[in-house]
């Protein structure tokens, strides 16, 4: 229930139509709420149960509007499962079908059992081969191979790497806004070469940041002879964003802050056209709102994904109604006030959207309205604004996070510690709003909590279930069975999956929401990394084409893309370190027209 204390609540419909609920709690407080609830509507006609509101409760002056309150949390969510019980009671008594459940991995002390084709798919390479493990971890220590990845990798390359890291510590996998810097202990480690599994603009950024930190001479590999292209990253290499940032040029002080899921390329055009600090989706609030108090009278221009940028406007619309204290937790330098008058100076590009968290529309919103609106949701900054409107929701009660891809694993294994705490049997439920590469992590780090207690006597029984929000055309058919109740507690129980994640176009997703797997990011096989590896030393230059990129372009301005477009990462990486943005960029926003800069963080 999103809080510490148990509830349980029993809820059935009686011969006249009329909902009949039951509730207790192990805290006393948390039982006389659900008494109050149980008063209001138990005997109700189910369009009362679900016409129901919070708000509308405030009269019985319990606290309701004090955000920071869990025992609110848990009176608003035994509320929503009262709910959830109504509906499906009504469906039931109307002679509707039950509405039919995502796919789901359900993770226990005991192992992983898969529901549905879509989670078969994902959860086949989970145990990954030995073989192949052992075969990547002796060519990365022989050939003193570094790999750094994302989050968003294929699971059978995510399961071989995560199994890899135990023998051979030069592996990391993380969202993007530590993989250079992982990079650069690898080199200073002693490895020699770097392999990224990635994007194009991640292998960019990589091969940049080691030139800058003095490791020219340290090869960067990317895992296709072919172009690893991004719609975010193509977005900003359009015309139109350039026009953007000309408008953006002609208001001052102004500040760009780029997502880093950009080329080098447009880093270096847009540094030049506006004073620009790149971000990721875990830092980018706390980088804006950085700068509004840094900089008096600043314009912020956010770009280019735009869902992400108009989530980050309703976020601090949402904010403008928090209390001072509230809003100091988030930033200790701002108030509502700040926050009000931040807004009308701060502006997103509006024609950027990523292809994967696009895909989180109204037909998976409906769904999870329907059958999943108690349990935990978590959602990337680049959903809809519909999805992300959901997950804040779920947030204000302790039921959610909205947030990067490491945000989203540390709010999952704080619910799973939270919950063997307790030291009491649950069963929870979390809906994972982003890429499905990131459910290896998941299941690893879940895995390690669960299988920390499961030797202990007398511990209750936790299980963990995560929901992949997908569209039923979001997969594609291999053969005309499936045995939808794969159990793949062992290892090696694996059968010959009857479906891959994604439409039979190629295009990785379904218009109708919610696949969530890029296609750009599947193109880093394991076989791809292994063909790689096993060619290094590249004596024979046949891996030409998988080099990162150097740029020797230059800009309007003739300097060097590579010095340029490195710039606004450095920036980045000082914040990250000191919480301030630079001197030397703050100089830059006051006076834009004064060039001549050059920077150097270690």
């Amino acid at each position: 229930m999103g809080c510490t204390v148990q509830v349980w609540l029993d809820a059935r419909m009686d011969g006249d139509g009329k909902l009949r609920f039951a509730a207790d709690s192990d805290s006393e407080i948390t039982k006389g709420f659900c008494s109050c609830l149980v008063w209001v509507l138990d005997g109700a006609a189910p369009e009362e149960v679900l016409s129901l509101k919070t708000d509308d409760l405030a009269a019985l002056n319990i606290g309701l509007h004090g955000r920071g309150n869990s025992r609110v949390n848990t009176w608003h969510n035994v509320l929503v499962s009262m709910q959830k019980r109504t509906k499906a009671f009504v469906a039931e008594r109307g002679g509707k079908p039950p509405g039919e459940p995502f796919p789901s991995l359900v993770i226990t002390a005991g192992g992983i059992h898969a529901k549905g084709s879509y989670a078969e798919a994902q959860a086949r390479f989970l145990s990954p081969d030995e073989l192949k493990v052992q075969e990547l971890v002796n060519v990365l220590r022989e050939k003193k191979i570094g790999v750094v990845a994302h989050f968003y990798m294929d699971p059978e390359v995510q399961g071989v790497l995560t199994a890899a890291q135990k023998q051979w510590p030069h592996i990391h996998i993380s969202d993007s806004l530590v993989m250079a810097d992982s990079a650069i202990k690898m080199a200073k480690a002693g490895c020699q070469f770097i392999t990224v599994l990635g994007v194009d603009f991640m292998s960019e950024n990589v091969r940049a940041i080691l030139d800058q930190a003095g490791f020219a001479k340290v090869g960067v590999y990317r895992m296709s002879n072919e172009r690893i292209g991004c719609s975010l990253a193509d977005a900003a290499n359009a015309p139109a964003y350039m026009d953007y940032l000309g408008g953006a040029s002609m208001s001052s002080p102004s500040l760009h802050v780029v997502y880093i899921n950009t080329s080098l390329e447009t880093k270096a055009y847009a540094h030049e056209l506006v004073p620009t600090i790149t971000c990721t989706s875990s830092n980018v609030v706390q980088t804006i709102l950085q700068a509004f108090a840094q900089v008096h009278n600043l314009n912020v221009w956010y770009g280019p994904d735009s869902y992400m940028g108009a989530n980050i406007v309703e976020l601090f619309r949402q904010m403008t109604v928090m209390t001072d204290e509230e809003i100091a937790e988030i930033h200790p330098k701002h108030n509502r006030n700040s926050i009000r008058s931040l807004l009308p100076r701060l502006h997103y590009y509006q024609d950027g959207t990523c292809i994967v968290h696009h895909l989180f529309g109204h037909e998976v919103v409906e769904k999870i309205n329907e059958i999943y609106c108690d349990a935990f949701l978590t959602a990337h900054l680049e959903v809809p604004g519909e999805m992300f409107s959901l997950a804040m929701e779920a947030k204000r009660r302790g039921m959610g996070v909205v947030g990067s891809t490491q945000n989203i694993l540390d709010f999952i294994t704080q619910r799973v510690q939270e919950a063997l705490d307790r030291n009491v049997s649950d069963h929870l439920q979390f809906l994972l709003g982003t890429e499905s590469g990131m459910v290896t992590s998941i299941v690893a780090e879940v895995r390690k909590l669960l299988g920390s207690v499961k030797s202990s006597s007398g511990r209750a029984e936790v299980n963990v279930e995560i929901v992949f929000p997908v569209s039923s055309d979001s997969v594609t058919r291999t053969s005309r069975s499936s045995p939808l109740g794969l159990n793949l507690g062992q290892a090696g129980e694996f059968m010959n999956v009857p479906v891959i994640p994604g439409v039979a176009s190629g295009e990785g997703c379904s218009i109708h929401g919610g696949c969530a797997s890029c296609p750009y990011m599947k193109m880093n096989s394991l076989s791809s990394l292994l063909k790689v590896c096993h060619h290094l030393p590249d004596d024979k230059h046949s891996l030409s084409a998988y080099e990162a990129g150097r740029f020797s372009l230059r800009t309007p301005h003739g300097k060097l893309i590579a010095d340029v477009g490195c710039e606004p990462i450095l920036y980045m990486r000082h914040f990250q370190a000191t919480k301030n943005l630079p001197e030397k960029l703050v100089d830059h926003i006051l006076h834009p027209n004064e060039n001549g800069r050059s920077i150097s963080f270690s």
